[in-house]
């Protein structure tokens, strides 16, 4: 055998050393424990042969067992297609130290988002670890610098996609990494996050609690609305994760993609002056106005299980991606608490610094009010909201279903407020500045109580004051564009979406016009 020969040898030895096929009981381990290796995710994640590595022969400097070693330092990472466009992918391996965080994995981590910074590509993280790598953490020699790599992953906010699946133990450095994400996917039953894990907690204070209830994903994503998403498994959550990125361009420099237009789902497009009743007091569900609005299975909703009063969700008209955000009637009558304005005005970071056009629907009776609702810092989320909204630099409309009441109209985007593109209105709509009934019980309380017949008078003073709330008037005043019918919805918002650029140019400073902070 050749010099040469010998060489290539060594070279394929040792490539095949740290596949799975090598590693018979570290993967039986992890089947074992229902899950999929680190290897195996990014395969049934990612398009078939597109995965090309970097840092495999990676080991750390203190690798002492040679008869384990620390294959790639517990982190698989490299580039791969998903629907076939490039992205970054780093697949945390919990059969190698837990998947615990360690200085080389921790530089393959970077130089993963240093070439998601450079080439302005998506980033995946598949996450499931202990952590800090205890050894190494415990040595002021080592742990005084720092972590660079939290820094450079925020930097990459608002530029490029960066999406964070956490499928099993994901407390500590896991869920900071996942947290500082645009959209986090757990698996019930398996994933978990949080700052420290129970054993920790008991140590630190004494605190005694379990995975689910401190971490688990229904916390998590529903109570919490620190996840967006849970899926029920590993295959579910890869199948969201290709199609949230579906939406999205590869970076804010580049418009969303356009796939072919579907029409509408007729069982709601057909019914669409159905839905919404006339009657105030009457709850229905915004989410059949949407589907019977953007086409045939193009929504993916965000955050689904939490402020359910505020739906979130990326949808399609005409092929072309869109955000939208709705006020739910049949959860707290739509109003506008602490948790939905928190969920709105993340989305709209979101979909605003990646040029996906917004549209707002409307149907409120205001902002929450009573103790409770301070006590949530409703007065600095509702501002953060109002704040956001005065940002936006792609096109955006807003449609008035039935109710638009006080300042929480403004905090939908209504009228002109912040310079929609299109303020539309249905039939069914009615503006006023707060709750009529309520209005008027406070501001002709005495002239009602005087009268001989008060219930009659109340009745006519409410019929007077209705009689200047609807949306004919409210276009009369220009207030608004113009009143449409529930069915000619669509045709306006494609018009629109078509000959819109994909952002404001008068408010546009940077290719990375902004950065989208966790909530």
């Amino acid at each position: 055998m050749t010099k040469n020969e010998e060489l290539r040898k060594e070279v394929l030895a040792r490539r095949k050393r740290i596949l799975d096929e090598s590693r018979p009981s570290s993967v039986a381990y992890q089947h074992e424990r229902g899950k999929l290796t680190a290897r195996e995710r990014i395969s049934a994640l990612c398009d078939n042969d597109s995965f090309l590595e970097f840092g495999g022969l990676a080991i750390p400097d203190n690798d002492n067992d040679a008869s384990k070693p620390s294959y790639a330092d517990a982190l698989v990472t490299g580039w791969a297609n998903i629907n076939g466009r490039p992205i970054l992918i780093a697949s945390a391996d919990f059969t190698v130290n837990g998947g615990s965080n360690g200085s080389v994995g921790l530089s393959k981590m970077r130089s993963c988002y240093e070439r998601a910074l450079n080439d302005g590509k998506p980033v995946i993280q598949l996450l499931e670890g202990v952590g800090h790598r205890i050894s190494e953490g415990l040595d002021s020699r080592l742990f005084a610098e720092g972590v660079d790599t939290l820094g450079i992953q925020a930097n990459m906010s608002g530029w490029v996609p960066s999406v964070a699946a956490i499928l099993g133990q994901g407390f500590a450095a896991m869920t900071v990494v996942a947290s500082l994400c645009d959209f986090v996917v757990l698996v019930r039953g398996i994933s978990s996050m949080g700052i420290a894990p129970p054993p920790l907690v008991k140590a630190a204070i004494g605190e005694t609690c379990d995975t689910e209830s401190l971490g688990g994903a229904d916390f998590q994503a529903n109570r919490n609305g620190v996840a967006d998403y849970i899926a029920d498994n590993e295959a579910e959550a890869f199948e969201l994760i290709r199609r949230y990125l579906s939406y999205f361009p590869s970076n804010s420099a580049e418009p969303p993609p356009i796939i072919d237009t579907r029409t509408p789902e007729p069982e709601f497009e057909n019914k669409l002056v159905d839905i919404v009743p006339t009657d105030m007091r009457i709850p229905y569900d915004v989410r059949k106005v949407i589907r019977g609005i953007v086409d045939a299975e193009s929504i993916l909703e965000i955050k689904p299980g939490y402020a359910k009063n505020m739906v979130c969700c990326l949808a399609r008209l005409g092929g072309r991606s869109i955000g939208i955000i709705a006020n739910q009637p049949n959860y707290l009558a739509g109003s506008l608490d602490s948790a939905a304005c928190e969920k709105a005005s993340h989305f709209i970071c979101l979909c605003d610094a990646f040029g996906i056009p917004l549209l707002s629907l409307i149907d409120l009776p205001g902002f929450l009010v009573g103790v409770e609702a301070e006590r949530s810092k409703l007065a600095r989320r509702s501002a953060r909201l109002i704040y956001e909204l005065s940002r936006i630099s792609v096109p955006n409309y807003s449609i008035v279903l039935r109710k638009a009441y006080g300042a929480a109209y403004m905090g939908m985007n209504g009228g002109r407020s912040f310079g929609s593109d299109m303020a539309l209105a249905w039939p069914t709509a009615e503006f006023a500045a707060m709750n009529v009934e309520t209005a008027v019980d406070i501001a002709f309380k005495k002239q009602i109580s005087q009268a001989k017949e008060p219930k009659n008078e109340r009745e006519n003073i409410l019929a007077d004051i209705r009689s200047r709330l609807g949306p004919l008037r409210a276009a009369e005043g220009f207030g608004i564009d113009d009143v449409i019918l529930p069915e000619h919805t669509r045709h306006y918002l494609i018009h629109a979406l078509a000959k819109a650029p994909t952002r404001k140019q008068h408010r546009l400073t940077t290719l990375r016009t902004r950065g989208i902070p966790p909530i």
